[in-house]
């Protein structure tokens, strides 16, 4: 383990165009310096690390056009973390992003009980220069037990880029899950998600909760489940977990909003036991889409679901070929996948 302290250093001059003029130089450095949020460039000016004609001013104040405007700064650390040498699934690195498959178990960021062997503690032991990132970089989460894809920034420009996309949803997240009972059609759940006043730990739909929105296309029926694709429009916690279980069909072992254990009628001694032992949500980020901080063009990764996700599908389908007696490569009928068009 080692702990690292450093600093990224942010050097850059422009001129102030003439059609300018008459602005305040707050406004004049969110336009300039789109790359950075205002309260980073007001926190900046604060710090006197931007001059203008070499002068500190106020963000106020309001300048006259052709002054030479200078950022020049060194960035701390901004998490205090600690770097650990943890295995990491890279699925796309580049000087701006990292693209990781998350595996199930792994918490994202340190927080009360989990100080150590998270997907940050291991992004600063792969690249340290991120400590000088807000967040070692993560700008979005999955829960523990959910596996997949997810995207960190290596420098603050990609940062700020992927909070405002992410904003902006113009980030695509499709996820994979198993949901106990047999969904008959996709839908859209449009359902605001707030904490559940009685367990703090949990989500729930509440009127008093934020915006939600998850679309869902069935991709294959079972005999008392269904294997779903989810695109999220929004990014609240436990989002797919919680629309499902308010849809009446959980997540299949999710130890949170599913907790009784629902065997279908007639499962075989397979499948009741491949259930029984499945002790996690059945949920993975299988894609992942967002526009390049750098090139400004989309770039688009795909991840197949973990092995014991991918047995559990086995299982659920032969059970379903056994029902029909259906032999291994008689996929015809509605109970096999199908692509899905958006």
């Amino acid at each position: 383990m080692s702990h690292h302290k450093t600093f990224e250093s942010i050097q850059q001059s422009v001129i102030v165009e003439e059609s300018s003029a008459g602005k305040r130089l707050d406004q004049i450095l969110a336009e300039m310096f789109p790359d950075y949020s205002r309260s980073q460039l007001q926190k900046w000016l604060k710090q006197e690390k931007i001059t203008v004609d070499g002068a500190l001013i106020k963000g106020k104040q309001k300048l006259i056009g052709g002054e030479t405007i200078r950022i020049d700064l060194e960035i701390e650390s901004q998490t205090g973390w600690t770097a650990e040498d943890i295995p990491l699934t890279i699925v796309y690195e580049d000087d701006t992003v990292i693209v990781i498959n998350k595996p199930v178990g792994m918490v994202v960021h340190p927080g009360a009980g989990n100080t150590s062997g998270t997907l940050s503690n291991a992004l600063l032991h792969h690249f340290p220069d991120i400590e000088s990132v807000p967040r070692a970089g993560i700008v979005h989460r999955l829960d523990k037990d959910t596996s997949g894809l997810l995207v960190a920034a290596k420098t603050l420009k990609a940062h700020t880029s992927l909070v405002e996309q992410l904003q902006n949803r113009t980030v695509t997240r499709e996820y994979e899950a198993i949901t106990t009972g047999v969904i008959t059609a996709g839908s859209t759940i449009n359902q605001p998600i707030g904490r559940n006043p009685h367990h703090r730990t949990r989500m729930a739909v509440s009127e008093f909760g934020k915006p939600a929105i998850t679309h869902f296309n069935v991709l294959e029926k079972y005999r008392g489940h269904t294997r779903i694709r989810c695109k999220l429009e929004t990014g609240r916690t436990h989002q797919i977990r919680v629309h499902m279980q308010f849809l009446n069909a959980p997540l299949l072992g999710d130890q949170t909003y599913n907790v009784r254990l629902r065997i279908p009628n007639g499962a075989d001694q397979a499948l009741i036991d491949a259930l029984r032992q499945f002790k996690r949500q059945a949920l993975h980020a299988y894609k992942l889409a967002f526009i390049h901080p750098e090139t400004g063009k989309e770039v688009s990764f795909t991840a197949k679901p973990p092995e014991d996700m991918q047995q559990l599908i086995a299982i659920l389908r032969q059970d379903v070929r056994s029902l029909y007696n259906l032999d291994e490569d008689d996929d015809e009928g509605e109970n096999f996948e199908h692509n899905i068009d958006w």
